[in-house]
């Protein structure tokens, strides 16, 4: 179906896997609680992200309000689960794009956009006609559906998903999406062959460093005392993605101190119940490292061990972030000539 057809996407809403069927033209919001118009909460250079999307000016991050999965210890819970933002027409969009372009970002990265996938393909497109040359990249929880990824295979050139968990009991209780790895995996077997995994050195100022132009780099998230799940993931990691992706293992997962009521806090505490809520240890992190180790990925990425957690963002902030890991272009509560 073309992206014109835009009504036909958002009248009765199958976009994502929940195929709830709501009416977002009409302001009814689905389970992503977003109606038709997208909304965005910032856009920064980001340079917290992998280093061949950083490379030297930072990833163009673009952070989307709503979400298809709503994970229960979701960083981004704000504009994810909580509507924070404001709303963006093609324009709008548009200059913010060409303005991380100007302030020398090395992509535009498109962060949860799952649930707006016919409307941002279409507002990419406009950006690359008004000028927008530096690769798009889809930074997603990989929970979509083939049939709507099509309409990004000439837009994106970078993927960025999470490969969360592969066991549906886990899924379930946390994203309330029992089919999660049966979608993702066949969303990330799209990707892998929609983008060619492409990586260059670049350099700047006699530096060189390596930068991905195309292909797909796949997250996971190692959850506290679930290191079976972990290593589900990883098997299907080295025979369906080695050489063909990057592999990056996270270990930051942190206990977030969501501001909300006590009856929603007792329900996420009753759903964090299934795994450990709270930072990696250091045998978690020694037993990672060697298992890593053994499955001798291509090219994989691994986050050094870290207690710190004033990397939690806020989006109540112009500054989102710590100034070392973002320089914010376009905040939600402020017009773009501020910036």
């Amino acid at each position: 179906m073309p992206v014109e057809n835009m009504e036909e996407f958002y009248s009765s809403c199958t976009q994502c896997p929940r195929n709830c069927g709501a009416n977002r033209i009409s302001g009814n919001c689905g389970f992503c609680k977003e109606s038709y118009s997208l909304k965005a909460a910032s856009a920064c250079l980001h340079f917290g992200e992998e280093p061949l999307v950083t490379v030297f000016g930072g990833s163009g991050t673009i952070f989307i309000t709503g979400c298809t999965l709503r994970c229960t210890f979701c960083q981004n819970y704000q504009i994810s689960q909580n509507g924070m933002g404001r709303e963006l027409n093609e324009k709008e969009f548009v200059d913010i794009c060409l303005k991380l372009q100007q302030a020398g970002a090395e992509n535009i990265n498109i962060v949860t956009g799952s649930h707006h996938i016919p409307v941002l393909s279409a507002y990419l497109k406009s950006a690359k006609k008004n000028g927008l040359t530096i690769p798009v990249c889809w930074n997603s929880s990989a929970y979509e559906s083939v049939e709507m990824l099509e309409l990004l295979r000439d837009v994106v050139d970078i993927y960025l998903p999470d490969l969360k968990t592969l066991n549906p009991l886990i899924s379930e209780k946390l994203f309330g999406a029992k089919d999660y790895p049966q979608v993702a995996k066949k969303a990330i077997r799209w990707m892998l062959s929609a983008a060619p995994l492409k990586i260059e050195n670049v350099s700047r100022n006699g530096e060189e460093r390596e930068k991905i132009f195309s292909g797909t780099i796949i997250r996971h998230l190692f959850l506290p005392g679930r290191m079976n799940d972990t290593i589900l993931t990883l098997d299907w990691l080295k025979e369906k993605a080695d050489g063909k992706a990057c592999i990056s293992l996270m270990s930051q997962y942190t206990p977030i101190p969501f501001k909300c009521s006590q009856q929603e806090l007792e329900h996420r505490n009753e759903k964090l119940s299934c795994f450990q809520n709270r930072l990696v240890n250091s045998q978690e992190d020694a037993e990672l490292r060697k298992l890593i180790d053994e499955y001798e990925f291509e090219y994989l990425f691994y986050q050094d061990l870290s207690e710190d957690t004033d990397w939690l963002p806020d989006f109540e902030n112009e500054q989102p972030f710590p100034n070392k890991l973002a320089q914010p272009i376009w905040h939600w509560k402020h017009p773009l000539s501020k910036n």
